[in-house]
C-alpha cells in the first residue's frame, strides 16, 4: 500500500553513517559501546535501582558480553542506538544514553539512560540526554523526543524537567513491574522548542 505522506527522514539515515562519538558538558563523551565494557555493563545491571527501573538483569559475563555486541546490528537495523557515557579523561563508562524505538518515517525516538551509582548526583543524566538531544535534532534531524518512565521514579522526572521535558500525560498501568502495574509518565521534547531551559 502507498504511503499518502512521505517518510519525514530517508528511511536510510543510520544505516549510512557510522554511529559518532559525542562530547557532553563537563568532560563527558558518549561513546559507541565496546565488548571490554561488558564487566561494567554487569555491575550496572546488578545495582537494585537499575534493576528496579529497566526490568533488567544480567546473568553472568557472557550475558553482558552480548548486551554490549547488540548494538552494532541494532544501528543497522535503524531500531535502536545506546551510547557509553564516559569520562573522558579515563574512558571508563559511567552510564548510557541511548535512542530507542527510533522512526525514521515519523522523525521521533525515544531517550533511555542509567548512570552507575558511584557516578550519580553529579548531572551527568542531563548532561548525556542534553549533548545526544543536540544531535539527534540538529545532525540526524528527528522532529520529536520522548522520555517515559515510572510515575514512581522520581529521579527521572527530575531529570526530564530540568531538561525542559515538557509532562504531556500518564499512560496508567503502562509497565509492570516487580511489584505490579505502574502508571507512566510521558514526557516530550520538539526540535523547534530549542535548548531552551525548562
Amino acid at each position: 500500500m502507498p504511503l499518502l505522506v512521505p517518510p519525514v527522514l530517508p528511511l536510510d539515515s543510520l544505516r549510512t553513517i557510522r554511529q559518532p562519538r559525542l562530547t557532553a558538558a563537563g568532560g563527558l563523551t558518549l561513546r559507541p559501546w565496546r565488548v571490554d565494557d561488558a564487566a561494567t555493563v554487569r555491575a550496572a545491571f546488578e545495582c537494585p535501582e537499575i534493576q528496579r527501573w529497566h526490568l533488567r538483569r544480567l546473568d553472568g559475563e557472557d550475558e553482558a558480553r552480548e548486551w554490549t555486541a547488540q548494538w552494532p546490528a541494532r544501528w543497522a537495523a535503524q531500531t535502536d542506538a545506546s551510547w557509553a557515557v564516559t569520562a573522558e579523561r579515563t574512558g571508563e563508562p559511567l552510564g548510557q544514553v541511548g535512542l530507542r524505538e527510533i522512526r525514521l518515517d515519523q522523525a521521533s525516538a525515544e531517550i533511555s539512560y542509567w548512570v552507575l551509582p558511584a557516578a550519580r548526583g553529579r548531572g551527568l543524566a542531563g548532561r548525556a540526554v542534553r549533548a545526544l538531544q543536540a544531535w539527534a535534532f540538529d545532525r540526524l534531524g528527528l522532529h520529536r523526543l520522548e522520555l517515559r518512565h515510572s510515575s514512581a521514579n522520581r529521579a527521572s522526572c527530575r531529570v526530564a524537567d530540568k531538561l525542559g521535558f515538557a509532562v504531556e500525560g500518564m499512560l496508567r498501568g503502562a509497565w509492570r513491574h516487580a511489584d505490579g502495574w505502574h502508571d507512566v509518565h510521558l514526557h516530550a521534547r520538539l526540535r523547534e522548542e530549542g535548548d531552551r531551559p525548562a
